[in-house]
């Protein structure tokens, strides 16, 4: 595997589904169509992203796509999702991005994930792990600890009415700005990110490996991320859970 000529490729694709947002004004694109196989109902940016993607990836392996399942074969897996926070797209809110993880042997070993609102492109491999932009591609900056952030990321808070309150009640700030792979991405420079729901591959893949080196507490219901210890033990005790 040419680890180089995915992430240019990966990174290619992003572009191209980028552009077709930000040009694309066919009222199809904004339909809805059937139910995807990570659950949810595709929209047509979905679709399209995901043609998009497997053309400049299927080369690499077999994907694993959040609109249509397994597509083609090979030793490795890439899982993607197209378009996280699909919603957010169609209502005009700047924060929907992809998500690509490229896996060999079962492990992670490349994660990019890119905001398609504002260019941002987190990518992570071997000892590389930076910011460049879809814009400029020649821009390269270290991802480093942001130590003012006064807010953390609770992805699904208006499902979890309880336990946004408890951090609410502990003094612990947040938005949920609804696509988890980003929020995965900016976890360095927030306080913290949560999840609770359904971990599909889809949605924390790439994320999770991007955001490797920080504090991280995961299960079958509760995703707990944050570049801080007291943070994070605050976090699990409000949860009763304890480190894993």
């Amino acid at each position: 595997m040419n680890i180089q000529a995915f992430v240019e490729a990966a990174i290619a694709a992003c572009q191209e589904v980028y552009d077709l947002i930000r040009k694309n004004s066919d009222s199809d694109a904004y339909r809805s169509f059937e139910q995807g196989a990570g659950g949810d109902i595709s929209i047509g940016f979905d679709l399209m992203a995901e043609e998009i993607f497997v053309k400049h990836l299927q080369r690499f392996g077999t994907i694993l796509s959040e609109e249509s399942g397994r597509i083609g074969e090979g030793e490795a897996q890439i899982v993607i999702d197209p378009i996280d926070g699909s919603d957010n797209l169609i209502s005009h809110f700047p924060y929907y991005g992809a998500s690509i993880a490229l896996q060999t042997g079962g492990e992670t070993v490349i994660g990019i994930v890119c905001n398609l609102a504002n260019a941002d492109c987190f990518v992570r491999y071997e000892d590389q792990h930076y910011l460049t932009s879809l814009d400029d591609l020649l821009k390269k900056e270290e991802i480093l600890i942001h130590e003012h952030s006064r807010v953390g990321l609770f992805e699904k808070a208006a499902s979890s009415p309880k336990n946004a309150m408890m951090l609410i009640d502990a003094g612990l700030k947040f938005r949920s700005p609804g696509a988890i792979a980003l929020s995965l991405a900016y976890a360095y420079y927030v306080d913290y990110v949560v999840f609770f729901g359904t971990m599909r591959a889809y949605d924390i893949e790439a994320g999770i490996f991007l955001c490797k080196d920080l504090f991280r507490y995961q299960d079958d219901g509760l995703l707990v991320i944050t570049k801080d210890r007291v943070v994070f033990e605050q976090i699990l005790k409000i949860f009763k859970r304890g480190p894993n």
